[in-house]
């Protein structure tokens, strides 16, 4: 490699670096982890992966020449499994042993190596894995956080190269600076749970599947509606990060509510107890007043205004309001009807993926409807209830959405 073009690189990866750093949700940033790291040494696919005790869990995985037989604005299939760590499998032999691995070709792995490559994949997806580079996100103190696995290097003409030691060095430092990145969202993440698990203690609709969730089809439907309106990628990706943590306090000022009026199954509200259980809406609101930051107000405004309506209909709330002049002892007091395009958009998102998920899953007023039913209700209620565009998007990633739902099951399913 030249000394400009490996310059060239040095400083596209600082920049990367950078960025990363300012990630806040651990799994937007282990995506751009992966697709970077591919980047800089331009792979063709790869995996990202994290352990869980004694194991690891896929969290994403990409591929070039799967994703341009797609149509544009569409992804692969969003998968999640999970697998021993033993020395049966590289990723597993990788985290066992906390070193990286260089394969030439994956096809032609010694029968002696205590691993082997499993073909199927390839068989099925008709793709041919060849080189492959595998290594640990540990932290300074040894602690295993992860293991990334790029696949098939490539050069100009886009023929598939082995991983040279530019490619082993470039990848060792880019790592190093995404294992600093992801101790400080790990962070975050872990006052975010904090937070969160107060209100699951009080509302037992609350719970983390819910949670995840509502975030990740948020994140999905507004990835699509940004594709729908060409929002470039800077903005995109500083807007997904914030959305991801911010749509899972949708529901944060339940913690305020009575429990008589919470955890009531039958019979259902009265109007005076439905008019104090809408202020769980500025409850949520008020806890990130003053917002401080870009974070806290896509909060307040999804906790405030994930009830309103497209349409302005009635049934919307809380409307124009002023928080100063809300108490929770009151209820709600009389407003104006919030609609359009005046309601923010993650709010108009989080509507969309709250009330699907609500639709799809039991509760202890109603059974569950089917996945049909359910995408049927939000069709149905396109210019009514949510906005249009948000519909479309929504029903776009139709299959992503069914697959986040399987992957994170309610605790009695």
């Amino acid at each position: 490699m030249e000394a400009s073009t490996r310059d060239d690189k040095l400083q596209k990866i600082i920049e990367i670096e950078r960025q990363l750093g300012e990630i806040q949700d651990v799994d937007v940033l282990l995506e751009r982890i992966l697709t970077e790291t591919r980047r800089i040494v331009n792979a063709d696919a790869g995996s990202i992966y994290v352990a869980e005790g004694d194991k690891l869990k896929i969290k994403y995985g990409q591929n070039d020449t799967h994703l341009r037989e797609l149509a544009p604005g569409e992804k692969l299939p969003y998968t999640v499994f999970t697998f021993p760590i033993n020395e049966k499998q590289i990723c597993g032999y990788v985290a066992k042993h906390g070193k990286p691995l260089n394969i030439q070709d994956c096809y032609e792995i010694p029968e002696s190596s205590p691993y082997q490559f499993n073909k199927n994949t390839d068989i099925t997806t008709d793709y041919r894995t060849k080189s492959m580079y595998t290594l640990p996100l540990k932290m300074a103190n040894g602690k295993l956080l992860g293991v990334l696995q790029i696949i098939n290097a490539q050069d100009e003409k886009g023929n598939v190269i082995s991983f040279d030691e530019e490619a082993e060095l470039l990848i060792a430092h880019f790592a190093s600076s995404a294992v600093q990145a992801l101790q400080h969202a790990y962070l975050t993440s872990n006052m975010v749970k904090r937070m969160l698990k107060m209100a699951e203690f009080r509302d037992p609709k609350e719970t983390f599947p819910h949670v995840e969730r509502v975030s990740s089809f948020a994140l999905e439907i507004y990835d699509r509606w940004a594709f729908n309106h060409n929002i470039p990628q800077e903005e995109m990706h500083k807007y997904r990060d914030t959305l991801k943590i911010a749509a899972k306090f949708h529901d944060v000022g339940k913690v305020g509510i009575s429990d008589i009026i919470l955890k009531k199954a039958f019979p259902r509200f009265t109007e005076e107890e439905r008019n104090i259980m809408k202020g769980h809406t500025c409850i949520g609101a008020q806890l990130f007043d003053p917002p401080e930051s870009f974070l806290d107000q896509m909060a307040q405004d999804i906790a405030l205004h994930h009830h309103d309506r497209w349409d302005g209909g009635e049934s919307g709330y809380p409307g124009n309001i002023d928080l100063k002049q809300f108490s929770i002892k009151d209820g709600l007091p009389k407003t104006t009807p919030l609609s359009g395009t005046d309601i923010p958009l993650a709010a108009r998102i989080v509507a969309v993926a709250d009330v699907y998920d609500a639709l799809s899953h039991k509760r202890c007023y109603k059974e569950s409807w089917t996945i049909e039913d359910s995408f049927a209700e939000i069709q149905n209620n396109s210019g009514k209830h949510f906005d249009p565009e948000i519909v479309l998007a929504f029903m776009q990633v139709r299959d992503r959405i069914c697959s986040i739902q399987m992957a994170y099951p309610d605790d009695d399913e």
